[in-house]
């Protein structure tokens, strides 16, 4: 099977994951919910990668149920800060080296 060789596989290689990859066509704005139904799963088993931002401007990552939404509130006081945002799309590709819609949380460009 061909797929594209991305900082997640070569890392997962590097670290002798066992690993098998689900492709699908990307479909802009289609979320978790296009993912499912390519992969034939229900959206709920789809996780999906968040980049956000603290106050500070110290990036994170958030892995979240495809069906669900995080509480940036619940999230700031958990992590004890003043507020958290989701990133713009140049500062999360900034952050993880990829493009929204496909990101990983295995290979980052920073740490997160």
């Amino acid at each position: 099977m061909d797929y594209p060789i991305t900082p997640a596989v070569r890392l997962l290689r590097e670290k002798r994951v066992a690993f098998e990859p689900h492709l699908y066509d990307y479909e802009e704005h289609g979320g978790t919910r296009h993912s499912a139904e390519a992969l034939g799963v229900d959206e709920h088993a789809v996780v999906k990668t968040l980049v956000m931002e603290t106050d500070a401007h110290k990036p994170l990552i958030v892995l979240m149920h495809g069906d669900r939404e995080v509480s940036t509130k619940q999230l700031a006081r958990h992590l004890g800060v003043k507020s958290v945002h989701p990133c713009d799309f140049a500062s999360a590709q900034k952050h993880t080296g990829y493009l929204v819609g496909g990101t990983s949380p295995f290979g980052t460009r920073a740490r997160l």
